[in-house]
């Protein structure tokens, strides 16, 4: 694997009993435990991981001071070695402390998009300069010219389980959907093509404040309490505020297409659309979200040979992926694709 820091180190799935390390690991459980000889004190139980899985460790010396110094979540950089007990392998830490924040990039610690970011943003950035109508542009760039703004999209998930479950999954969700745009366009040339692009671009902009990716993928106060579905037309009509010559008819279609674009009532929609661009919207999204989890189930999918990956509940069924004629060939595919964190 690849590692996005070079100062990152081996990642947990090429560690090897036997072997000594120092590397950067990201804490997802600690707990003092006391040893059986109670007089000796207590050792510390870490599970740490990184985007390539997880491993148990533990720190048997100076261990409650240890503990104090980091959270659950925190990145550490760790010295140690590689052990197998009982058949498992292990990570015995001889040093540990809180990574600084130039030291790693979270990337190689939770899943993340695979491909170029900055080639996203400036296929992105295409589609802004498109715009021929002046009042869409000028709405789309109240967001995308503010640089603050930008590096949250290049990071940001577009959820945490169902669909582009990872970092960068929101901007490469909406690219996904700009290029679908584009071809339906074509085949429809009644859709207003600017209005459609605008929605793309907008549509999903809650989901900056309704996810926290500092550590893991988590919902924040907002996101729980609100979602993403009301900020989004929170953030658009403050912008829309601001742009006393936008035109109010407009102004109508544009929100309703935000409000709109999940289709039902019974998955969160509080109107169903009703223009051409609402509805053409709403099924780029199901049609780039469900693409998106089908090739994800598809690639972590089965056992070698297996042509159907395992129940999934969410979906309601199994997937068909074809035979494999080179077991081997897939296995090995089945293991990249997991450790990419997909």
């Amino acid at each position: 694997m690849t590692p996005k820091h070079p100062g990152k180190g081996s990642f947990i799935a090429e560690l090897r009993p036997g072997e000594r390390f120092t590397g950067f690991f990201q804490a997802r459980y600690k707990q003092l435990e006391p040893f059986r000889d109670r007089s000796k004190g207590n050792f510390l139980t870490l599970i740490l991981s990184d985007r390539s899985g997880q491993m148990l460790a533990r720190v048997w010396e100076n261990a409650p001071d240890l503990a104090g110094t980091f959270e659950v979540g925190d990145v550490l950089k760790i010295a140690g070695e590689v052990e197998e007990y009982l058949g498992r392998t292990q990570l015995i830490v001889h040093k540990l402390r809180p990574a600084k924040p130039d030291e790693f990039d979270l990337a190689d610690f939770l899943p993340a998009t695979e491909r170029d970011v900055n080639a996203m943003l400036a296929e992105m950035d295409a589609a802004i300069a498109g715009l021929t109508n002046p009042h869409l542009s000028a709405l789309v760039r109240r967001f995308y010219d503010n640089a603050d703004f930008r590096a949250k999209l290049a990071q940001a998930p577009a959820a945490r389980r169902i669909h582009h479950a990872y970092l960068g999954g929101l901007l490469e969700h909406i690219v996904d959907m700009l290029r679908l745009a584009r071809a339906v366009c074509e085949v429809y040339p009644e859709l207003d093509a600017d209005l459609l692009y605008t929605g793309v671009l907008l549509f999903d902009l809650g989901k900056l404040h309704t996810y926290d990716w500092e550590r893991d993928i988590t919902f924040t106060d907002e996101g729980r309490l609100v979602g993403h579905l009301v900020l989004t037309h929170e953030m658009v009509s403050a912008a829309l505020a601001q742009l006393p010559d936008f035109p109010a008819d407009l102004s109508l279609r544009v929100r309703h297409m935000l409000v709109s674009h999940h289709g039902r009532y019974e998955w969160g929609s509080p109107r169903r659309p009703q223009t051409l661009e609402a509805l053409a919207l709403h099924h780029l999204e199901e049609l780039s979200a469900d693409l998106n989890r089908f090739t994800g189930l598809l690639r972590a999918r089965r056992e070698p040979g297996q042509p159907w990956t395992e129940y999934d509940r969410r979906l309601g069924r199994q997937l068909y992926a074809g035979p494999t004629e080179d077991p081997a060939g897939d296995e090995e595919g089945a293991s990249t694709a997991a450790d990419a964190g997909e």
